[in-house]
């Protein structure tokens, strides 16, 4: 456990208390130098409580500072990579920065594994109660209260999905109704019966569930559902899916980021214009694609992050693949920094086509303006030395031609784009797989 009394803000450390909205609130406000002070008192008791027994990290910073002077001292400390962590033989299987012996951590889940290997992630109690600290951030940018009936539209599996925000409603008092192992029909005959204010849920399963609701004459108007939280993919910092999203439902949306093996590190601005990273809890690092140096104001970045919290399974500059623009100074109360429009897609998804550097989210940005395709997916393969790309759609007016005529115009690019019958592309709860990728 971390403690010692934040001189900034007069809050003692303690995480046997839930962090309150007035904290969250004093370190939003705080100026830039501030905010780094506050975050490299921090790291260094971070430092302290894991070199004596974090074997992965008292190896990986041989030779660096073992406590910092300044932030600046930061950039001199080895980045992290997912691949270092994956479990080597172990039994039971687990992750490499891990602090203390098996026995202390109390939560096992895992990463979705839709880029390779599901890799393992443990956590302590204490850590626990960190997750659910920075989750009341994502909560607060909802505005959601005691006065909220929850639905979780979630399977609650391994994968550490809304298992967190389950636990950070209970402890702001709201009532959870857990959806997983229910149909969808059932989670709207739960929602109807319980009267829901609130959904928590993936982008694409926002719009499924409507989808599915109009198909059962079932009148969404009806349900009182005023606020959406959603995860697990790029889509609810995309204009036209939170649109689309936001006129189906009548209600208000709320985007959120994080990552298993890192923590909810994002929560969407009151503007509607990103996520801003709670950097409370992270220490954020932006590295410029294209000179590799640190990032300016409003640059497309690689995401570093680092955790404050997370003592049993610690992250230090951790290499997100996440590629993003950071804005400084974007709103008047909110002195985090804000990623303008989200998290814009990974390194790793890149594709180039003729020449063009093109990511999932920009086609999926594309295809979501028609209201009337209700399921995509993006086959990538190589031809020759080049990618190229093959979209299927499921489109209610079985006209690609305009589709294809709207990649062309926005992306300058000409794609095939393919009719697939109705309902005959798959439907997902959590992390959306529409991006193949056989390249």
């Amino acid at each position: 456990m971390l403690e010692g009394r934040c001189k900034l803000c007069n809050w003692d450390g303690s995480r046997s208390s839930y962090v309150s909205e007035i904290h969250r609130r004093q370190l939003e406000s705080l100026d830039r130098s501030s905010l780094e002070t506050y975050q490299l008192e921090r790291l260094n008791a971070l430092l302290e409580a894991i070199l004596p027994t974090n074997q992965f990290y008292d190896r990986k910073l041989a030779g660096s500072p073992q406590r910092l002077d300044s932030l600046e001292q930061l950039s001199q400390l080895p980045f992290t990579t997912k691949d270092e962590l994956l479990p080597t033989g172990e039994h039971p299987p687990r992750p490499a920065n891990l602090t203390y012996p098996l026995e202390q951590y109390v939560r096992f889940h895992q990463t979705s594994g839709t880029r390779g290997r599901p890799l393992p992630v443990f956590d302590t109690a204490d850590d626990w109660r960190w997750w659910i600290d920075s989750w009341q951030y994502v909560l607060d940018a909802a505005d959601i209260t005691s006065a909220d009936r929850a639905m979780l539209a979630f399977s609650f599996g391994p994968f550490i999905g809304f298992w967190t925000a389950f636990d950070s409603l209970v402890a702001r008092n709201v009532l959870v109704a857990p959806g997983g192992g229910m149909s969808t029909l059932a989670r709207i005959d739960v929602m109807e019966r319980l009267q829901t204010t609130a959904l928590f849920c993936t982008p694409t399963y926002a719009l499924h569930l409507a989808e599915v609701a109009e198909q059962n004459q079932i009148d969404l108007s009806h349900l009182p559902v005023e606020k959406i939280v959603v995860a697990g993919e790029p889509g609810g910092s995309i204009p036209s899916i939170r649109q689309r999203i936001e006129d189906t439902w009548h209600a208000k949306l709320t985007d959120h980021s994080g990552a298993s093996e890192i923590g909810a590190w994002g929560y969407g601005d009151q503007q509607a214009r990103g996520l801003h990273i709670a950097e409370s809890e992270f220490i954020a690092e932006f590295i410029s694609v294209e000179t590799g140096e640190p990032a300016t104001d409003g640059e497309l970045s690689h995401l570093i992050l680092t955790t404050l919290g997370r003592v049993g399974a610690p992250l230090i500059r951790y290499r997100t693949s996440d590629l993003v623009r950071p804005r400084w100074n974007a709103a008047e109360s909110n002195h985090f920094v804000l990623l303008e429009g989200g998290v814009l897609g990974r390194n790793d998804d890149m594709m180039v086509i003729r020449g063009v550097n093109i990511y999932p989210t920009s086609i999926e940005q594309i295809l979501r303006s028609f209201p009337e395709v209700t399921e995509y997916r993006l086959t990538a393969k190589k031809r020759g030395q080049m990618d190229s790309v093959l979209i299927e759609v499921e489109d209610r007016l079985e006209e690609t031609d305009r589709i294809a005529a709207e990649l062309q115009k926005q992306l300058g690019l000409s794609i095939e784009v393919k009719l697939v019958p109705a309902m005959s592309l798959p439907r997902f709860e959590g992390k959306g797989r529409r991006f193949v990728d056989e390249r």
